[in-house]
């Protein structure tokens, strides 16, 4: 699928306005099954929740003007009443089986003032203002962008055990969150994966799928997704030496 012409012009528009709305759509649906039985985002980071510490980064982030979450259907209850204090929140909305189900589910739910939807995993609270501004910034110009950080080790690609490849480390990146996009486009760029049957781990993958290009920005190394419970060891001492600088 490519883009429509009506899209591409809207594209061109938008580009020339002045600051956009932004919703973050905050996904945290996920299973946590590499946590060892610990649900992440409810999980207590130095005293508070992470999805807590997540929403708190964009509800204080001038670029950003509303939140959506999206979690699990028999987490609405609790995540909506530990997230009832912060300004910016919209709504929380139960996810779906895939992340391109839960990213459409939030995506749903978001204001009809939306220009532009910055994606963000739930389960990376450690990100900050500037690595959201950035993105938001560069998507307002060219429609999609995400933060990355070069990839330090050197990497096989292998299919059967034995090295297949060894890729320039020099062209490769780490992709993280948020990764923000023209509304209109996120949501046609959904719409083709779902019914192309592409299973995505990012949403850049599903904007590269309909041939346009995603621009990055810089990155953060302290921009973990927390996922064993190594990283949540690390996660903590980041935040204390944040609280001690």
């Amino acid at each position: 699928m490519k883009l429509s012409e009506g899209l591409r012009r809207g594209l061109a528009i938008r580009e020339k306005i002045g600051r956009p709305y932004c919703a973050a759509v905050i996904v945290a649906a996920g299973t946590s099954s590499r946590m060892g039985g610990t649900n992440k985002i409810l999980t207590v980071l130095e005293n508070l929740p992470v999805i807590c510490r997540t929403v708190d980064v964009f509800d204080k982030c001038s670029m950003i003007d509303e939140i959506i979450v999206v979690t699990q259907q028999e987490l609405l209850e609790k995540v909506s009443r530990y997230l009832k204090a912060y300004g910016k929140m919209r709504m929380v909305v139960a996810g779906g089986a895939t992340r391109t189900d839960s990213v459409m589910a939030g995506l749903a739910a978001v204001s009809d003032r939306t220009q532009l939807v910055a994606v963000h995993d739930g389960a990376r609270p450690l990100v900050t203002d500037e690595v959201i501004c950035r993105a938001v910034s560069k998507a307002k110009k060219f429609a999609a962008a995400a933060p990355a950080v070069r990839v330090k080790d050197t990497i096989k690609v292998s299919t059967g055990g034995a090295v297949d490849e060894t890729p320039d480390r020099s062209t490769l990146y780490a992709v993280q969150t948020p990764q923000v996009f023209d509304r209109d486009l996120l949501a046609a760029a959904l719409q083709n994966a779902k019914e192309q049957g592409i299973a995505l781990t990012d949403d850049c993958s599903a904007v590269e799928a309909l041939g346009m290009p995603v621009q990055l920005t810089d990155g953060d190394e302290e921009n973990l997704k927390l996922t064993t419970p190594i990283d949540l060891e690390l996660a903590a001492l980041i935040l204390r030496r944040r609280a001690n600088a």
